[in-house]
C-alpha cells in the first residue's frame, strides 16, 4: 500500500459517518466517469459504411423497394378484397 494510500485511508478514519458516505459517495462517482469513459469506444454507425458488398443479398436497393411496395399494395389490396390493376 502506497504511503498517500494509508493516510488518505487513516484521514477518513476522522470523519464522521456523514462525511465517510459523502467520500465513499464521491469515489464512487468518479469511477463510474472513469470506466464510462476508458470502456470500449462506441461505434458509430459511419464506420460500418461500405463494408457490406453490393448488392447486399443479390438485389438492387431501387428494386428491392419497388417490388416490397409492390408486395406491400398486393397484400392490402387483398385485405380490402380490391382487384389490383396493373
Amino acid at each position: 500500500m502506497s504511503p498517500l494510500l494509508e493516510k488518505v485511508l487513516q484521514d477518513i478514519e476522522q470523519l464522521t459517518a456523514e462525511e465517510q458516505v459523502e467520500v465513499l459517495n464521491h469515489t464512487t462517482e468518479q469511477l463510474k466517469r472513469r470506466t464510462q469513459t476508458q470502456g470500449k469506444p462506441q461505434k458509430k454507425w459511419l464506420d460500418l459504411a461500405g463494408t457490406a458488398p453490393y448488392p447486399l443479398v443479390g438485389e438492387d436497393a431501387q428494386e428491392w423497394v419497388t417490388r416490397t411496395r409492390q408486395e406491400s399494395q398486393e397484400h392490402r389490396d387483398r385485405l380490402l378484397r380490391i382487384d389490383h390493376e396493373d
